[in-house]
């Protein structure tokens, strides 16, 4: 080859190297900017047609300025009870409260409880203070200490918005540091290689650059919805995906070098043997998660393009920036080590050869015993609630908004600071009103009139509505008081002409669990039918894809079993959001069948040369090292999100960490490998493969 032709082919992936360069310099910074564009606002991610998301709508009427309530709780300091003088000094000090930045229209007078040892008022904030809220929240409870032989605490939706916006302050640096790390720990301890691990890391820092840039543009032009969960499963995804389709080439790469090809024979070969295995595998997340915007939980819509667009870049950082980067390195990637004959075709750890050849002698038993231990953890996955998770669990460690609220439910109506909210024809005021607070599970039931506050005065009429204000006996996140809104529903719904509607913090909770319900009976199937026809197409066979979508589902529900085990028992929790199961089902399916999809392509590729139950075996040797190192960083950044502390995301952690680890080292290196070796030909139905000769 002539000199001018050699220095061509070092054209294109420097070219490639310094567009990257270029892209990750100029978008990297976005990966720490997203919370910018972000909301975590909760009531921007209800259900879209529920009843209680139109309450909100109707209640902005019935707002001079849109508000945010914190209550401020008093308790005496030695549990006898409060003076009325206390009371009055109490008022004074709320009315102190309206010159206090932050601080809006009327504050509510001091409020004693039927026990009379302790007091509440509430104190209506601007919803926009965003980082201010704490600090605002900081100066009431301040002012509000100032109460001799009493305590005071701030509790309602201000305290709670301002808990979990600290819970997710440095959400950038601290995921993305934490889950860098582990990665970084991982490939350096499994590869021994100095260099590789550092250029799997940037390949994977770039995609997460430009997804995050992507994403920015999308939400700062409200196409798209970001809070602090999409936020940091964003981050998650993107670092764990890359990483896994980045060993998957280096992997092949590194074979194709011991082989015996020189760089550029070896790029192209890896590139061509893992490009249509990678592709598949994002597909199978990326459509997985477009499918959540079938749900009618915005939450779910908004992670579902948000994550897609990361896969989308994860596969094109791993498909050019690392191909041209492994180019200009060549066997000097792997420094000190270098791709030895053995890591060839047909070699590979001799862990591997040990299993497969323990699948060889007796798949029969080893897929039987697989199964069963699936189905015997699977057993378990329906004491799995996903009622919703208890507002003194949302939150991993103690927040004050909880301790707060626990002392305001101690000694008021259980659904003080978060009345179920009616919104009635104003004729039918009466009606509505008697009928409500005549619902078993209602402590009170009162309009709101001109001041703003319930009882006070006449009811305030908007547009001929009015807003009846309904405390529950029940705390307002117990299913005690979702039961009541339940039946306040029945109760005011039939009433002729009222067109009354019930919502809430209790109602919406309840709604979403619905929803949550709805969704999951509508997207399961469908993320399971995308699956199955990405492997048809990939395998081209009908019957193996439908047993490795049998295979994953069941690692899912074991799973489920197992988690239902461990949130109980060992963390403490009585249950999980409603989302959690989908979300949980969303990335451990499509994650899952990755490693089965990286297994079976291989087999396949091996089949056509030895035949279906060699080549089964062969593929298990092959992949076996870099899928299970997949499969760890995987689990690995996925627990890294147990590091904000919510329930939801250390919850989603474990299901995902824990689900990927059974996958990779049952499912894919046991279950999946007996089961097509005892099948043999048959398993390719009705594909080429099917009609070969073993």
């Amino acid at each position: 080859m002539s000199r001018p032709a050699r220095g061509t082919r070092w054209l294109v992936p420097l070219l490639l190297l310094i567009v990257w360069l270029a892209v990750g310099g100029t978008l990297g910074p976005y990966a720490g900017r997203l919370g910018e564009v972000a909301t975590n606002d909760q009531a921007a991610f209800l259900p879209r047609s529920a009843e209680s998301t139109r309450v909100i709508e109707a209640q902005r009427a019935f707002q001079q300025d849109e508000t945010l309530p914190a209550i401020v709780v008093w308790t005496a300091d030695d549990a006898g009870p409060l003076t009325s003088a206390q009371q009055a000094e109490a008022t004074q000090l709320l009315a102190a409260l309206r010159g206090t930045p932050g601080v809006v229209g009327q504050v509510s007078p001091a409020i004693p409880s039927d026990d009379k040892k302790a007091l509440q008022g509430v104190v209506q904030l601007r919803p926009d203070l965003g980082d201010e809220l704490a600090p605002t929240l900081d100066r009431v409870e301040k002012k509000a200490a100032a109460l001799g032989g009493a305590t005071a605490a701030v509790a309602g939706p201000a305290a709670s918005q301002a808990d979990l916006s600290g819970a997710f302050a440095g959400i950038d640096g601290l995921l993305l540091g934490v889950a860098l790390i582990t990665v970084l720990v991982i490939l350096l301890l499994v590869y021994r290689s100095v260099l590789l691990p550092f250029v799997i890391i940037i390949s994977a820092v770039f995609a997460l650059g430009v997804a995050c840039a992507v994403v920015y543009v999308l939400a700062d032009h409200d196409i798209v919805r970001v809070d602090g969960q999409v936020q940091g499963i964003l981050s998650i995804l993107v670092i764990g995906a890359a990483t896994d389709y980045a060993l998957l080439l280096t992997a092949r790469f590194r074979e194709e070098l011991a082989g015996g090809a020189d760089r550029f024979a070896a790029a192209r070969a890896a590139l061509r043997r893992s490009a249509g295995a990678v592709v598949a595998s994002a597909a199978t997340v990326a459509l997985g998660l477009l499918a959540l915007l079938l749900s009618d939980l915005t939450n779910n819509r908004a992670l579902g393009p948000v994550g897609a667009i990361g896969i989308v870049c994860a596969v094109l950082s791993t498909l050019t920036f690392l191909p041209a980067v492994l180019v200009l390195l060549g066997n000097a990637a792997y420094w000190p080590a270098r791709p030895r004959p053995a890591e060839a075709a047909g070699g590979g750890h001799g862990v591997w050869r040990r299993v497969a050849r323990a699948v060889e002698k007796a798949p029969r038993r080893i897929w039987a015993v697989a199964l069963v231990g699936l189905l015997a953890c699977a057993a378990f996955a329906p004491g799995l609630s996903s009622k919703g998770v208890p507002l003194d669990e949302i939150f991993v460690n103690d927040a004050p908004s909880v301790a707060a609220q626990a002392t305001l439910a101690e000694h008021f109506p259980g659904g003080s600071g978060n009345p179920a909210v009616v919104i009635a024809d104003a004729a039918h005021e009466k009606t509505v009103t008697s009928r409500a607070s005549q619902v078993k599970g209602v402590a009170d039931a009162v309009p709101v009139t001109e001041s703003g506050r319930p009882g006070d005065g006449p009811a305030r009429v908007v547009d001929g509505r009015v807003r009846i204000d309904v405390t529950l006996r029940d705390t307002a996140d117990s299913d005690a008081a979702k039961e009541t809104v339940a039946r306040l529903r029945t109760a005011l719904h039939p009433i002729d002409g009222a067109d009354t509607l019930v919502g809430g913090y209790t109602a919406q909770q309840y709604d979403t669990q619905h929803t949550a319900e709805r969704d999951r009976a509508l997207i399961v199937p469908v993320v399971l039918a995308i699956i199955l026809l990405i492997l048809i197409g990939l395998l081209r066979s009908v019957l193996l894809p439908v047993l490795l979508v049998a295979t994953v589902a069941l690692n899912f529900l074991a799973t489920l079993g197992i988690s239902s085990l461990v949130f109980e028992h060992v963390l403490g929790f009585t249950g999980t959001d409603a989302s959690v199961p989908l979300y949980g089902f969303v990335f451990l399916v499509a994650l899952g069948v990755d490693y089965n999809i990286f297994l079976m392509s291989r087999a396949r590729e091996e089949s056509l040369q030895h035949g279906v139950r060699d080549g089964i075996l062969r593929a298990l040797v092959a992949t076996g090292g870099v899928i299970t190192s997949a499969g760890v960083v995987l689990a690995a950044t996925f627990a890294a999100l147990g590091v904000i502390p919510l329930a939801f995301l250390v919850q989603i952690a474990f299901i995902v960490a824990f689900g990927v680890l059974l996958d990779t080292l049952v499912v894919r290196s046991l279950l999946v490998p007996a089961l097509v070796y005892d099948m043999g030909r048959v398993a390719w139905w009705p594909g080429r493969l099917s009609r070969r000769a073993d």
